[in-house]
Parts: C-alpha cells; sequence; structure tokens
C-alpha cells in the first residue's frame, strides 16, 4: 500500500543536500522520491557539509520539492573527538528544538543515525507530539564506538548510552536496517521482531551503468593512461580496513601497469597518505571527493573495486559503496568477513572476489587474476550488474519505503 499525499514526514540527519556523503545521498534520494508526489516531506539536518566544517548552507530550501531546514551547529569538524562531541551536542539541542516545532499528531519521524543516539530525541519528540518514530539504522551505536576503542564496552558509559538507545528503538513504529546480520543485532537488544525492517541501501540504476574503460574522460585528465586501475570510492572511515591494501600496493609497486585510485576523504586518509608517502608508493593515486554528477565516471574508470570492512563490525555497519560499484558493473574485491553481509553477496553472485583482512597476498592474486583473465573481470561485471538490478536499484527501495511509511501512517498509535 503506498503512502497518502496529506501524510507528512519529517526526516532529522545532520546532512543532506548538495553534501555527497553517503547518508546525505541515501537521504535526498528517499526523501525527493517521496515528496514527488505522494507526500509532504520535511528534513531537518545541519548547515554544514561533511567534508568541509567550514561551509555554511542556507537557513531554509527548498530542494526537489522536499522542505530542507537547517539548524546551526558548531564547527569544529572531524579533526579532533572533543570537537566532534561538541558539534553533535549542538546538532542534538538545535535539531530537537525544530523537530518539535515542526511535528505534529499521526506524522511521521524518520530518524537516521548521523549523529549517533539521535533516535533518543526523536523519540522524545514523537512521544511529545504524538507523532509515530521510524528508526533508519545506518550503523548501531555504541557497540561500533566500543570496537573502535573509543567508549569502553564494559564501562558505565557504554551501558548507560546502550540503554538510551535500546529505548528509543524498542519504542518505535519501525526499525529500518541494512541487512540480515544487524537485523539479528537489533532483535537481539529486545526490539519486537515485527518492528524491524530490512531494506538494503541503494544506488541509482539509471545514473550508474556499465560503461566501456578505455571511453571514460577520467583515463585521460588523471593520466591514467591503460594502466589496471583498483579503484577505493567513498569515506576512508575508521571502519574501513586499510593495511591490506597498502601492503598489496607495496607488493606490487614494481607493476607500473597497475595502479590505486582512492577517490573520497574521511577519518583515515591522512594516516593512508602517510604511510603511501613512507613508502613511496608511487602506485597509489589520491583524488578528492568528485561531484555526484561525476560518479558514473570516477567508478567506472576502475576496472575492479574494493570495498574493505573491518570483521568486527559486521551487523554494524554495510558499507554502501558496494552498490554504486555493482550497478557500473565492475567486480568487487571484498576484504573482510567472507560471510558477511556483502562477502556473502558476492560469493553468491559471483560478482567478485573476497579476501581476509590482513591477507595482502591473497589480495594480490585477486588483482592479478581479474587483470590477467578478462573473461573472467567480464562475467564478475555483469554479474553484478545483473544482482544490483534484482535487490540494489533505487526504485525498489523506494517502493518498500512507501510500503513501510504507509503501514506505519495507517497503524494506530501504540
Amino acid at each position: 500500500m503506498s503512502i497518502s499525499r496529506l501524510m507528512k514526514i519529517v526526516f532529522v540527519n545532520r546532512f543532506y543536500a548538495p553534501d555527497h556523503s553517503a547518508t546525505s545521498q541515501m537521504l535526498t534520494d528517499l526523501a525527493s522520491a517521496l515528496a514527488s508526489g505522494d507526500a509532504q516531506v520535511e528534513v531537518v539536518t545541519s548547515r554544514l557539509r561533511y567534508d568541509d566544517a567550514s561551509a555554511s548552507l542556507p537557513g531554509r530550501q527548498t530542494i526537489g520539492g522536499v522542505d530542507v531546514h537547517r539548524v546551526w551547529t558548531s564547527r569544529f569538524g572531524r579533526g579532533n573527538l572533543i570537537g566532534r562531541a561538541f558539534d553533535y551536542l549542538s546538532f542534538y539541542v538545535f535539531a530537537t528544538a525544530k523537530l518539535s516545532a515542526l511535528a505534529r499528531s499521526g506524522d511521521v519521524i524518520v530518524a537516521k543515525t548521523d549523529p549517533p543516539l539521535i533516535s533518543v530525541a526523536a523519540a522524545w519528540v514523537a512521544r511529545k507530539r504524538g507523532a509515530r518514530l521510524v528508526n533508519w539504522l545506518q550503523d548501531l551505536f555504541p557497540e561500533v564506538a566500543s570496537n573502535l576503542g573509543v567508549i569502553d564496552p564494559r564501562g558505565a558509559m557504554a551501558r548507560w548510552l546502550g540503554r538510551l538507545r535500546d529505548r528509543s528503538l524498542t519504542g518505535a513504529a519501525a526499525n529500518v536496517v541494512l541487512g540480515e546480520a544487524m537485523r539479528k543485532r537489533v532483535e537481539a537488544l529486545g526490539v519486537d521482531p515485527g518492528r524491524i525492517a530490512v531494506i538494503p541501501n541503494w544506488a541509482s540504476g539509471d545514473r550508474l551503468r556499465p560503461g566501456s574503460r578505455e571511453a571514460n574522460p577520467l583515463r585521460a585528465e588523471w593520466s591514467l593512461g591503460d594502466r589496471f586501475i583498483v579503484g577505493y570510492s567513498g569515506n576512508l572511515g575508521r571502519v574501513h580496513e586499510f593495511a591490506t591494501l597498502l601492503d598489496a600496493a607495496t607488493e606490487l609497486r614494481a607493476q607500473t601497469g597497475i595502479a590505486f585510485l582512492l577517490i573520497g576523504g574521511g577519518a583515515q586518509k591522512a594516516d593512508v597518505e602517510r604511510v603511501a608517502a613512507e613508502r613511496k608508493l608511487a602506485n597509489v593515486v589520491f583524488r578528492p571527493y568528485q561531484p555526484r554528477d561525476r560518479l558514473h565516471h570516477t567508478l567506472g574508470v576502475a576496472d575492479v573495486h574494493v570495498v574493505a570492512l573491518r570483521p568486527e563490525l559486521e551487523g554494524l555497519v554495510v558499507p554502501s559503496k558496494f552498490y554504486g560499484v555493482a550497478a557500473v558493473g565492475r567486480p568487487t574485491i571484498f576484504i573482510g568477513d567472507p560471510d558477511g553481509e556483502i562477502g556473502s553477496v558476492v560469493r553468491a553472485a559471483q560478482c567478485g572476489t573476497c579476501v581476509q583482512a590482513g591477507d595482502a597476498a591473497a589480495l594480490v592474486r585477486a588483482i592479478i587474476e581479474l587483470r590477467d583473465d578478462v573473461a573472467l573481470r567480464e562475467r564478475a561485471g555483469a554479474n553484478a550488474r545483473a544482482v544490483f538490478e534484482e535487490r540494489y536499484d533505487m526504485p525498489i527501495a523506494v517502493l518498500q519505503w512507501r510500503r513501510l511509511l504507509g503501514d506505519v501512517a495507517r497503524a494506530r498509535p501504540r
């Protein structure tokens, strides 16, 4: 069943268009699609951009039929944890106030997970205003922070934050997770399985399509020539694993026909650049985040792509960059748990290969095999596009969201 034109949906997330971070792009896609003819859609977000703390976006905009409300926050950026904490705190305060002013009885509030625990504030507003809460879980906090060593998993802080988070999940009308492993994690927290929906992230199959590597204009623009390109596109964040990739690049640095192209930014970019410079890895090329309208070219310029996730974070995070790679018909080399969310898809769909974190020799073998066996590479790329069209194209996810939000809106308040 579809949602009603009279229904109002209020999303809350720290970033929104024109920001090009992954969570922002997903939210922009969904909000715009829902506003195109079904519902009144509003977004509460910050005035910041993910990759530029000094940027300041307008306080109020209408983008693609979506009313965007940007609240003030501090702007220390991601450079240090204390500054980031202030950025989070200011967003909690002003986003909660704005959300409380916008939400009315019967509205649906959809809270993403940037910043962490925004669901707690959204749950309070939903109870106060008689609205219905849907949590859209891109990751699970504080478990991610505990696994990264940011907070002690056995400490009072982790337990307290976990209890707050759990209350916001158990009291929500629905909790959207990105895969089966995450669903199991959320169910283990005591959330009613009937309030958990699996809707994976996506890419646009219209904007991203397979294309010829030779015809890609970035080959010439970035002086890549005819080299075999191993790509990495997106956030170089703390949840990703880069030691294996750097060790493989070190082993392959004498092979001038192979290059590693890392496009994007994030918490680990400076460290990855430093290691590459210390090892004099001329075969590792860095490029900043590119405009979204170039994504077709930035993904298509590579022959294969690396997607990485630290194994201990399976079920807590799902790397969404896989969907864009599959959309352009390129094989994926997944570094992480082969039985995890992305690893299982890669193996079952035969759209690439999996390598255990730390096994640089296996990564080297996988790269050489895909370089030398053109038929294997083309077959894996075709399989990637096929599984993308079957499961991960944007219209599939939008339809699932419309059905879910329609069900939530028609349900009697709990």
